[in-house]
């Protein structure tokens, strides 16, 4: 079984360099996931990863409400604890902690049954970098269109 995306952050690639990613669990409830399984709306903008007592959460991320729960239905922006080893925790706060980096969501996904995320560790681009990534990426998509039509003639 392999995996099924709920959520991609594309707006993290272009805010953020991402110099390494990992990947962790999410904890929960029951609701949540009824909610990501049969809807699959989740949004991940402006969300980001921070240290609260020694554990990595979620924080900003919105999942919309489980459209037939009951009063017992969860909060839909409410921090969300990450799963990740002690040894991974402490290695991300150092390294967070020296370069000032930002810990960002990067996709949400479904894998064997388990809803993971995707986390980035990455730096803040200024606006210039912005604007160099876009003009590298549109020249490339004109190389590939001039590439594609001189193979029709």
């Amino acid at each position: 079984m392999g995996e099924k995306l709920i959520v991609q952050n594309r707006a993290a690639f272009h805010n953020y360099e991402i110099l390494d990613k990992l990947e962790a669990g999410i904890a929960l409830v029951g609701t949540e996931v009824k909610s990501l399984r049969e809807a699959g709306s989740m949004s991940l903008k402006d969300s980001f990863a921070d240290f609260q007592r020694g554990e990595v959460v979620l924080v900003g991320a919105h999942i919309k409400p489980y459209a037939m729960g009951n009063i017992n239905n969860h909060e839909a922006e409410r921090p969300r604890k990450l799963l990740l080893h002690k040894e991974e925790i402490r290695r991300l706060g150092q390294r967070i902690a020296e370069k000032g980096l930002t810990l960002i969501p990067l996709r949400v996904y479904f894998k064997e049954g388990m809803v993971k995320v995707e986390l980035g560790l990455g730096r803040g681009k200024h606006s210039f970098d912005k604007r160099e990534s876009l003009k590298e990426r549109e020249s490339k998509r004109e190389m590939d269109r001039a590439i594609k039509s001189v193979g029709r003639s």
